[in-house]
């Protein structure tokens, strides 16, 4: 009897070590703790110029969407404008949709040549798109601050400080036309022509990097939602942090674009690399390079998981936090110097 108890002990013994070696493993694949943040000397970025170009693309080109092409076109034309005034090499890739021409805006710094770094957010904005049709209606269009003017502010930001100091290897920052509905998830994406042209040139992308909503933060307790209640128990509870999104196969490129945000200032940054079953995960730009097999993340302040304005006429540029958003593009920086 005491040797079955033994047997029954030993293997209960190893069930539960087993158990929790497979717990560990998993937390360490998907939350990727212990991470050693790499301290970067990542130049100051101005909240005063995130506010300017969120409150210029969601006051005043309000509504930017796919249904009224001319304030799309001018925010496109802003986009290039600014991006231009850092000196950055600037460029127009043409997308045609329906006989329509839109217009992807692609700003490039250091060498010409050799693997690419891409940086992308939509300038466009949700609205009651109908293939086809330039409504005049504007009553159930969004003003976009969040989604994603932010992500634009960050991206002509970016442009500033690469201008300022040119990286070692190429990076291309892309303002996307067509994210949102009618276009979403389809190969009529402005990210998915510009994917599509780069695996075509066949030149490597090293990475790209979905910039999708990068300025609601809140710091009181329960502001923060989870795909996966269970996640809640991983993360914390207040949407005082920012995301990297991926998946398992860019484990080691979560993990050193981590590292660098997280040197790059004191902005909290949580990482999750998941399987793309996993809502939310692939509702963005980096799904078109997802879907041509290329490497790429998403920074983001987790969208719908925490902005309550998310797609709604709520969703304004007087309920961001500018400082924080600076953080968030000193960060982007850090990457394109570091990765």
């Amino acid at each position: 009897m005491k040797e079955v108890l033994r047997r029954t002990l030993r293997t209960g013994l190893i069930v539960v070590a087993v158990a929790l070696a497979l717990a560990v493993a998993a937390l360490w694949l998907v939350v990727q703790p212990f991470v050693t943040p790499v301290a970067t000397q990542s130049p100051a970025v101005d909240p005063r110029r995130l506010q300017a170009h969120v409150k210029h693309l969601s006051v005043d080109l309000y509504p930017r969407s796919a249904d009224q092409y001319d304030k799309l076109d001018r925010a496109a034309q802003y986009v290039e404008d600014e991006l231009r005034k850092t000196g950055a090499d600037v460029s127009v890739q043409p997308v045609t949709v329906d006989e329509v021409r839109y217009r992807n805006i692609v700003a490039r710094f250091g060498p010409r040549t050799g693997p690419v770094t891409v940086f992308g957010a939509h300038y466009d904005s949700h609205g009651d798109a109908v293939e086809g049709q330039h409504a005049p209606s504007t009553d159930t269009h969004t003003p976009g601050a969040d989604d994603n003017a932010s992500g634009v502010a960050g991206l002509i930001e970016l442009a500033r400080l690469l201008a300022a100091k040119p990286p070692a290897q190429a990076v291309e920052l892309v303002a996307y036309t067509l994210e949102e509905p009618p276009h979403f998830r389809t190969e009529n994406m402005g990210s998915a022509w510009h994917a599509r042209a780069l695996a075509e040139s066949g030149r490597e992308c090293r990475l790209m990097v979905a910039v999708e909503m990068i300025g609601f933060f809140s710091d009181k307790p329960g502001s923060q939602a989870f795909p996966v209640p269970a996640m809640s128990r991983l993360y914390t509870d207040r949407g005082d942090f920012i995301a990297l999104v991926g998946k398992f196969s860019d484990f080691a490129l979560m993990r050193r674009a981590k590292a660098l945000m997280a040197g790059a200032g004191s902005l909290p940054v949580h990482s999750i690399s998941v399987t793309p079953l996993v809502t939310g995960i692939d509702f963005s730009d980096h799904l078109s390079y997802w879907n041509r097999g290329m490497p790429a993340l998403m920074v983001t302040d987790t969208s719908f998981m925490r902005n309550p304005n998310y797609h709604l006429a709520g969703d304004t540029w007087d309920k961001l936090d500018y400082f924080r958003m600076a953080q968030v593009v000193q960060g982007l920086f850090a990457i394109a110097q570091g990765l």
